[in-house]
């Protein structure tokens, strides 16, 4: 029943925790609303802080999740630049970094990811950098224009997905780009080695050069500013700035101080879930990058840090919250945009657990689908430059089903027509 005299709190004033806010509203919730958030700005999504905002083709303004007057027309109370530094779970109470304490009635924690830090001297210099916040963002953006004016040159740590959109970004402004990464292709334990290898062609035939198989070991610097990269394998890099982009780590502290079940780091860490996405305290809940849900459709525990999982699970959470029925199985989806390719992809398919990449179209042009395959079965599926498809992607994941390889593989049999029930 909907109650006037209740109050939800969510902690963590991203996608998710907006998006959550927006649908308590939504869904006809009167009583009190409030988000916290640590950072000043109002909620934002994440994607163009590697992208269109960095690139600068897109302004600060259209990062913002809503104008920041809808808020008050919605009787959302914020609460911004304050932490939460203490859950209370007997008293139900969350303690703000002000040591202002907020009561709650359900509680939903978005508090989000943090990116992983270097471990090797030098990381205090000023030319070294991370990307999480719109504060980074706007610091690198500036950064990565005076790089390609005065011919600098940045060094990234890690060929992941952020990694790889920096590099695109920075060759865009001009910048010289070095790319360490400890595996054997970019994307290795995303992508595998096969579809890694034609990202990494992508960025070599843009200026940038990799360097597998190493680890960074110092940043040399002088006078608080850096002047090169050290490696493992005794090799030396020049660099005027620092990238590092070598994963994030889901912000588990409040909950771990208040005794919720956790998921140990080697299974990917999180806030456990279950596929309702509530905790292990019945009043309260967690999503986003923080929650490690059970996922009904994979068989599975998984803990997803892409757009796509907030934006979708924020309004999952609020529902359940409200005490309506639900399970959060949505396929995980995640997009990229480096140079002139766009990208797709759908599903999970770690390394080890497929049998088979099978490509649909011209890889060469990058116009293409690949898929990963287990037993006949479509795991994941990523469209290249290809577009109007995730649908039937997602639709051949959701259906379990062996399907037909040659059939899978030729651009002229429609996608749809290998969907169970869909017919030709």
């Amino acid at each position: 029943m909907v109650d006037a005299h209740r109050t939800f709190v969510i902690v963590g004033a991203g996608l998710a925790g907006a998006k959550a806010a927006e649908a308590l509203r939504s869904e006809g919730f009167r009583g009190r609303v409030i988000l916290i958030g640590d950072e000043r700005d109002h909620p934002y999504e994440r994607p163009a802080l590697s992208k269109g905002y960095l690139q600068g083709k897109e302004e600060r303004d259209s990062v913002f999740v809503h104008e920041p007057s809808w808020y008050a027309r919605a009787d959302i109370e914020l609460h911004l630049g304050q932490p939460a530094v203490h859950l209370d779970r007997a008293a139900r109470k969350v303690v703000l970094g002000d040591g202002t304490a907020v009561h709650y009635d359900k509680l939903l924690l978005a508090t989000g990811a943090e990116p992983r830090r270097l471990d090797v001297p030098g990381t205090g210099l000023a030319g070294v950098h991370h990307l999480r916040r719109l504060s980074h963002a706007e610091r690198l953006r500036g950064v990565l224009a005076t790089l390609g004016r005065d011919n600098g040159h940045l060094l990234i740590a890690g060929a992941g997905w952020i990694g790889l959109e920096v590099a695109a970004a920075a060759r865009g402004y001009g910048a010289e780009v070095t790319v360490v990464e400890p595996l054997a292709t970019p994307l290795h334990a995303v992508l595998g080695p096969e579809i890694g290898r034609l990202f990494g062609d992508l960025h070599a035939e843009n200026g940038v050069r990799f360097h597998f198989g190493a680890r960074l070991t110092e940043i040399v610097g002088q006078d608080g500013m850096v002047l090169a990269v050290r490696t493992d394998d005794g090799e030396e890099h020049p660099a005027h700035a620092v990238l590092a982009a070598i994963g994030a780590a889901p912000r588990t502290a409040l909950a771990e101080a208040a005794g919720l079940a956790l998921v140990d780091r080697e299974h990917g860490g999180g806030i456990a879930v279950d596929a309702s996405l509530r905790t292990s305290d019945p009043d309260v809940f967690a999503v986003g990058d923080v929650a490690a849900a059970h996922h009904p459709l994979l068989g599975t525990r998984l803990r997803v840090e892409h757009w796509a999982n907030a934006l979708n699970g924020g309004p999952a959470a609020a529902r359940a919250m409200l005490g309506q029925e639900v399970s959060y199985d949505r396929v995980p989806y995640f997009f990229s945009d480096q140079y002139d390719v766009g990208m797709e992809y759908s599903g999970y398919a770690p390394v080890g657990g497929y049998d088979q990449v099978l490509i649909r179209g011209d890889a060469a042009r990058r116009e293409f689908i690949a898929f990963w395959l287990s037993q006949g079965r479509v795991l994941a599926g990523m469209n290249v430059n290809v577009w109007d498809v995730t649908g039937h992607i997602q639709a051949l994941i959701r259906s379990k089903a062996p399907v037909d390889r040659e059939a899978l593989a030729d651009p002229s049999v429609p996608l749809a027509s290998l969907v169970p029930g869909e017919g030709a």
